[in-house]
């Protein structure tokens, strides 16, 4: 019995104290918008981001790229022959591997 009046009178004493890490450790780790949470939200934001910028370049490659096929018959033919492996019909290729 003693324990507990014990238990109790250290509760009554310090109840602000406990008040507030008990609210402390649910606003930390245990609520769904803790602090570990918004440092993960942040580091995906961070992540999406980069990868936002990375598909703006290939697009603007790319279009770059459309505009040039588009408009030059030249380019047209070098692509085709460098990546598809066209030839014209007098023509030879040979791929040399490493």
């Amino acid at each position: 019995m003693s324990k507990l009046l014990t238990i109790w009178n250290y509760i009554r004493y310090h109840k602000y104290m406990i008040t507030v890490l008990t609210f402390l450790v649910v606003i930390g780790f245990l609520d769904e918008n803790s602090w570990l949470q918004r440092i993960k939200y942040r580091s995906e934001i961070s992540m999406l981001n980069s990868e936002i910028e990375k598909y703006k370049r290939q697009y603007e490659k790319d279009t770059e790229q459309l505009k040039e096929l588009t408009t030059n018959p030249e380019y047209l033919e070098k692509i085709a022959r460098e990546k598809y492996l066209m030839k014209k019909s007098n023509e030879d290729i040979y791929i040399l591997e490493e």
